[in-house]
């Protein structure tokens, strides 16, 4: 076997195990993850067609794959700053608790190559785009991240280690209570518990996940959590993925000659020179056409109504900065269209 020495400061890592190994599993790794993706869009190929395999190989033939990368990228966008801050934080700890036997484990060598300006772009990618309810959680695991750099590099100044380690975690902790406390007194009042713990706990840990912890415990204080984390996100990656739209909801207002005027609602799929093809809610495909169509109009997707309407200072705990620093389309009154009625001509007409 080669064993390969590696310095980070207090960390010295001894690899015990063969180098291509490690290759070896990072090709699987390198392999898996592409296939993940297209799983995901053949899988919301198959939940729109209502499991109708005519009807997905129609949407596969219409629908740009471009539009649906752009989808799973924006319903996701949580997830990957999520794994680099995860990897990090367990990573680090156990880096700083068990210094001389980490080789071994992916998790730690993961955490010792990751670039700080990786975590930099993770970290400020994750304040835009994590609901409020989670930022607390997110401060929690850059103050754990800083102090865990501190221990891992070279020993300084006792009082500035102690000042990273320790005052920085505590400091970062009440900022966040004082700002949180009106929607934790919200929250508790209201009955939602998980709010209030989400808003409340993580500074708690902060300065608890800056310091090692006993061997005998560590491996599996990190391992452990992350194994769970591997297992649950892509369940949670398909459940979102699912749900998020991939074609324009649209409104068509059709009639025949000497019939009175009808709306399909539903989703566009295209539009040809003899037909317009609508996905109807129900996964029944309809062909429109052109010659009966009077118009049509996209309809606004309806925004998503806070769950538990709960807000922090003004700000709805399940609504991320990004929606409020992103500029939105106003709607100021509903097409009837897409209420499923036609437009009253008559009455536009007098």
């Amino acid at each position: 076997m080669n064993e390969v020495e590696i310095h980070s400061g207090l960390v010295h890592k001894e690899r015990v195990l063969p180098r291509t190994s490690y290759r070896a599993e990072l090709n699987w790794l390198l392999a898996v993850l592409p296939g993940f993706p297209l799983l995901l869009l053949v899988l919301r190929l198959w939940y729109l067609s209502r499991q109708d395999l005519p009807t997905m190989l129609l949407l596969v033939q219409y629908i740009n794959p471009l539009g649906m990368i752009g989808a799973l990228f924006i319903t996701l966008s949580w997830t990957l700053p999520a794994a680099i801050l995860l990897v990090r934080v367990l990573g680090g700890i156990l880096l700083v608790s068990v210094p001389g036997r980490t080789g071994t484990s992916f998790l730690a060598v993961a955490a010792l190559r990751m670039p700080g300006w990786v975590v930099v772009i993770a970290a400020g990618i994750a304040a835009f785009t994590w609901q409020l309810r989670m930022l607390p959680l997110l401060m929690m695991l850059i103050v754990a991240i800083l102090g865990l750099t501190a221990v891992q590099g070279e020993p300084g100044d006792p009082w500035v280690m102690r000042w990273l380690t320790l005052g920085v975690p505590v400091l970062v902790a009440v900022l966040v209570w004082i700002f949180v406390w009106p929607g934790v007194v919200a929250a508790i009042r209201a009955g939602d518990h998980w709010t209030a713990v989400l808003l409340a706990a993580p500074p708690l840990f902060g300065p608890v996940l800056t310091g090692p912890v006993p061997q005998r415990w560590a491996r599996i204080a990190t391992h452990w959590p992350a194994v769970a984390a591997a297992f649950a996100m892509p369940f949670m990656v398909g459940v979102a993925f699912l749900q998020a739209p991939v074609l324009p909801d649209t409104a068509v207002e059709h009639a025949a000659d000497g019939e009175p005027a009808e709306v399909v609602r539903g989703q566009l799929i295209a539009v040809d020179d003899t037909s317009t093809t609508m996905l109807e809610p129900t996964g029944q495909v309809t062909f429109i056409p052109n010659g009966e169509v009077r118009s049509k109009t996209l309809c606004p997707q309806a925004r998503d109504t806070p769950d538990s309407g709960l807000t922090v200072r003004g700000w709805p705990v399940e609504a991320p900065a990004l929606e409020w620093i992103a500029p939105t389309r106003p709607v100021t009154e509903i097409d009837p269209r897409c209420l499923g009625r036609p437009l009253d001509r008559g009455a536009a007409g007098g």
